[in-house]
């Protein structure tokens, strides 16, 4: 499992002296635990993917802030942290990939113009899952449906 992987590179982040993987992955190990707390679940692989992902998004969201406050020292650990997170995602679509799967979901759904845009995104969420970001999704969606 996924979550029994960050657990054992935290031990061996320790053993090796890799402060900066140590802290990163004890803060999504935090994320994690509050969220198995908060709804009383055990995560899936599924679920620990998602909360990876708004991790990620966060984490981007910060390096944007930090770059129009001029701190690169911020920038650049922010940065470590979203590659070191990508690691434990799994592949993304590539474009085409993407794109296939986008352009069958519409010609499977009729859909044609914006109008449509809630339900091909939702048949999209259920068979593209985790291996593409929300965002990326949303443009692809958009692009196609225009």
């Amino acid at each position: 499992m996924l979550r029994e992987q960050i657990l054992e590179d935290i031990k061996s982040a320790m053993k090796s002296g890799d402060t900066f993987k140590r802290d990163a992955l004890r803060m999504v190990n935090a994320a994690l635990k509050q969220v198995e707390v908060d709804e009383r679940i055990k995560l899936s692989d599924e679920r620990v993917i998602s909360i990876l992902q708004k991790e990620i998004k966060s984490r981007v969201d910060s390096v944007e802030a930090y770059k129009k406050g001029g701190r690169d020292d911020l920038v650049k650990k922010e940065q470590g942290e979203i590659e070191l997170i990508k690691t434990y995602l799994p592949a993304e679509l590539s474009d085409d990939e993407l794109k296939d799967e986008i352009k069958k979901i519409i010609s499977e759904t009729g859909a044609c113009g914006m109008k449509f845009m809630g339900e091909v995104m939702k048949l999209a969420k259920e068979r593209i899952g985790t291996k593409v970001s929300g965002k990326r999704l949303s443009e692809a969606v958009k692009k196609y449906l225009a």
